[in-house]
């Protein structure tokens, strides 16, 4: 590698059981390809990353596991997060299919430990078990993604243990507003996957003339709409510039003006796939 980086120190967000995540982490969704997943890796953390965000669904897991082994990388320094797929909540294998995210990884402790989507019928047992990996010690925090206020809320009542983190598309062409705001008065930390709308909002005109300001890019203005909502974000490169410019975002703040007119361009844009095997369930319906 011959590029070169200066080191950003990426702040963190405390989660609700005491423990904290850096609020911008390396997503490496689609990331198959070996050589790319170490050339992703290690441009981010020199650049200053320390999350790095997988699941089982990915099929990424251990050649992320070997590259920061490959690169030296001590596990103490960095933060993993990994989810169970839907399959292993419907066959009740959810130990099972986090022992085996452990080895995959090459790890013997997850950060943060998700369920990637809520499968109807398995929600409450799912989560049973994943506060069954955190009092273990396996895995040090426990949360969600794709997850309704309504899903959230039935979690607390019927269990008594509020996930630390919900993991949503969100970015400014979709807001999330009503699920933003339970989980920021629930004490819930927002984290937003997607958050770059997969290219949605290059060109709008909003965010170029915002990014003309402060010498930034849109994807930078909106990496850094979502900080200064307090939600944390996940972009997902390969390209070590791309990896570098996304980081780029904790020398500028956007003015009140500038925020609400980011806000204003809400169009509850959907980039990201919602599962076949969900599709029809109630959950796809409460989401529209």
């Amino acid at each position: 590698m011959n590029e070169e980086f200066n080191p950003i120190t990426i702040p963190s967000l405390s989660l609700n059981d005491g423990n904290s995540i850096p609020v911008l982490g390396l997503g490496v969704y689609k990331t198959t390809e070996e050589k790319e997943m170490h050339t992703a890796v290690d441009a981010a953390y020199r650049c200053g990353y320390r999350l790095f965000d997988t699941a089982s669904v990915y099929g990424n897991e251990e050649i992320l596991g070997n590259a920061i082994r490959d690169l030296g990388i001590p596990r103490q320094d960095i933060f993993l997060t990994s989810k169970v797929w839907n399959n292993a909540q419907r066959l009740g294998d959810v130990p099972g299919a986090f022992h085996r995210t452990m080895n995959r990884l090459g790890t013997d402790y997850i950060d943060l430990y998700l369920i990637h989507w809520p499968v109807p019928g398995c929600i409450r047992q799912t989560w049973t078990e994943l506060i069954h990996l955190k009092e273990a010690g396996l895995t040090r925090s426990i949360g969600v993604s794709n997850f309704t206020p309504a899903q959230l809320e039935s979690l607390e009542r019927e269990t008594g243990v509020v996930p630390v983190l919900n993991q949503i598309e969100c970015h400014p062409l979709w807001r999330q507003k009503e699920t933003v705001d339970y989980c920021q008065s629930h004490g819930i930390q927002v984290q937003a996957y997607a958050p770059l709308a997969r290219g949605a909002y290059m060109d709008r005109e909003i965010l170029r003339t915002i990014g003309a300001r402060y010498g930034k890019t849109p994807a930078q203005v909106g990496l850094r709409w979502l900080i200064q909502r307090g939600i944390s974000a996940i972009p997902k490169s390969v390209h070590p510039s791309r990896i570098a410019e996304n980081a780029a975002i904790f020398d500028f703040s956007l003015t009140g003006p500038e925020m609400t007119a980011i806000d204003a361009m809400d169009e509850c844009l959907r980039t990201a796939h919602v599962p076949e095997d969900l599709i029809d369930t109630e959950w796809a319906v409460l989401t529209d």
